[in-house]
């Protein structure tokens, strides 16, 4: 009797997970891209994972960013990057080098935060995924497949907090064992920022190579 009602309730979760399809996988994500729109600004953590067990790697590493509009600031791997509306600005200190571009010669910094909140709207095809609670949160992922051909990339699994609708975690699973996690914490939204802080000063930076 214990073995029927524990199989009944796996077929009822199965059946769950499964009714969910592409069309409520694209409505959450669309209410995560208005919630995200509705700020002001945004600030935020965060934590990002490389591993690959086939090689026994596991990288760990922490920055933070914040974003008004199309502006950014954010430090990463010791360096910071700062994007004015107009002009974007990589600020590298371990080489006391500073490289100026325009927004269309903008070189990949690895992690550009406003993309990092809208980039799945276009190029994937969407999956509702598995439910997980952290610290009582509920993270409901939702599976991004590349809608062309990738070399590098399986999927993406995005874990949406449903409480605040805002992106909680992002995986890349790669074709090659490799895995990237991304997870966002301590998430401020519409503060008062600190006057200046997308704007670039040379002043500061007295004796660093700058590369037009």
């Amino acid at each position: 009797m214990k073995k029927k009602v524990i199989l009944n309730l796996l077929l009822l979760s199965s059946f769950f997970l499964s009714a969910q399809g592409p069309e409520e996988a694209e409505k959450l994500l669309n209410e995560v891209s208005a919630t995200i729109a509705s700020f002001k600004n945004m600030s935020f953590d965060f934590t990002y994972v490389l591993e690959n067990r086939t090689e026994n790697i596991r990288q760990e590493t922490n920055g933070n960013a914040a974003i008004s509009g199309d502006r950014y600031k954010i430090n990463f791997l010791g360096n910071e990057q700062l994007f004015d509306g107009k002009t974007t600005y990589t600020i590298v200190p371990e080489n006391e080098e500073i490289t100026i571009s325009s927004q269309e010669d903008d070189a990949d910094f690895g992690i550009n935060p406003t993309q990092l909140l809208v980039f799945y709207k276009t190029g994937y095809a969407y999956q509702w995924d598995i439910k997980q609670y952290v610290k009582g949160r509920p993270i409901q992922f939702v599976k991004l497949l590349p809608s062309e051909e990738n070399n590098d990339l399986k999927y993406l699994l995005l874990g949406i907090d449903m409480r605040t609708k805002i992106i909680y975690r992002l995986i890349e699973i790669g074709k090659g064992d490799t895995r990237t996690t991304l997870t966002l914490k301590n998430i401020k939204t519409n503060t008062k920022l600190a006057d200046g802080l997308f704007s670039f000063d040379a002043n500061k930076f007295p004796d660093y190579y700058i590369n037009n």
